[in-house]
């Protein structure tokens, strides 16, 4: 059968030797890009919408899981059906895991032969039902629910605060020598710059120097929604929220002009009442 692969695999050596052994028993996969970090994965996989996606739990920067939750949230309304993942993994638990919630299949490293054959079959086997007449397509919704477990349950890290961590009250946004202090209740969303976090009031924005990762577990989840792995709004700041031509929900802030989108990972909610 012939298909397209990509592979993100942080040590070069693996990635070859999956590689060389991809080619040995399925001879017409075309591995069509070899990545060494999540945000490679994310960037190659929107542009060549590959069949298939063999993505390494633990890189550095973006995990893999980070990655499939990035290609979920981006991944072209028009475009071809999502990818089958296959996670690649040093640990059980986290194999277990992922197979239970999002894989069409895992490998624990080192990488057997006998297994990855097992798994070549099983792609081969789901990627001839695509191709069924009048085969269902797979359904893009289910494979956001069982991420959202996956966010859910934790495997999704947020930052290193301690789970007893106060909530901000206060932002401190330095600005030149001097230090501005933003209430939180005046904050209507966060959004990720590179290494830097916009902090964006009625008034005007301020650049802090953390990550949202770090900041989301000192934020009440109650009045602070995640909508994209980028973005998160005080839900008391919104006024509306209107699905757009391309399917997508799009936010309405009191008093500001921005316009944030919610992801499909984050649409469920929204919903009325």
């Amino acid at each position: 059968m012939n298909a397209t692969a990509l592979i993100a695999e942080d040590e070069p050596l693996l990635a070859a030797s999956l590689q060389a052994e991809l080619v040995s028993l399925w001879p017409q996969l075309q591995i069509c890009a070899s990545v060494g970090d999540g945000a490679s994965a994310v960037e190659k996989g929107l542009v060549q919408q590959p069949d298939v996606m063999f993505l390494d739990i633990t890189m550095p920067g973006m995990s893999g899981l980070e990655a499939m939750q990035a290609l979920i949230e981006d991944w072209p309304e028009a475009g071809k059906p999502f990818p089958l993942v296959v996670f690649v993994t040093a640990y059980d638990k986290y194999a277990v895991q992922a197979f239970e919630h999002a894989a069409a299949d895992y490998l624990v490293k080192p990488v057997q032969s006998e297994r990855l054959a097992h798994t070549c079959r099983r792609l081969q086997d789901a990627l001839s039902q695509r191709l069924q007449p009048q085969a269902a397509q797979p359904d893009l919704d289910a494979v956001i629910a069982q991420l959202r477990g996956i966010v859910g349950a934790g495997a999704l890290p947020a930052g290193p605060a301690s789970a007893d961590a106060a909530p901000l009250q206060v932002i401190q946004a330095a600005v030149g020598n001097a230090i501005h202090m933003v209430p939180i209740d005046e904050v209507l969303y966060f959004e990720a710059a590179d290494k830097y976090v916009r902090v964006v009031t009625v008034e005007r924005e301020h650049l802090i120097r953390a990550s949202l990762r770090d900041l989301e577990p000192r934020l009440d989840p109650g009045r602070f929604w995640k909508i994209h792995r980028g973005t998160i709004v005080r839900c008391d700041a919104i006024a509306s929220a209107v699905r757009a031509d391309t399917g997508k929900l799009v936010l309405t802030l009191k008093g500001h002009p921005d316009k944030p989108t919610v992801s499909r990972l984050y649409a469920h909610l929204f919903k009325g009442m």
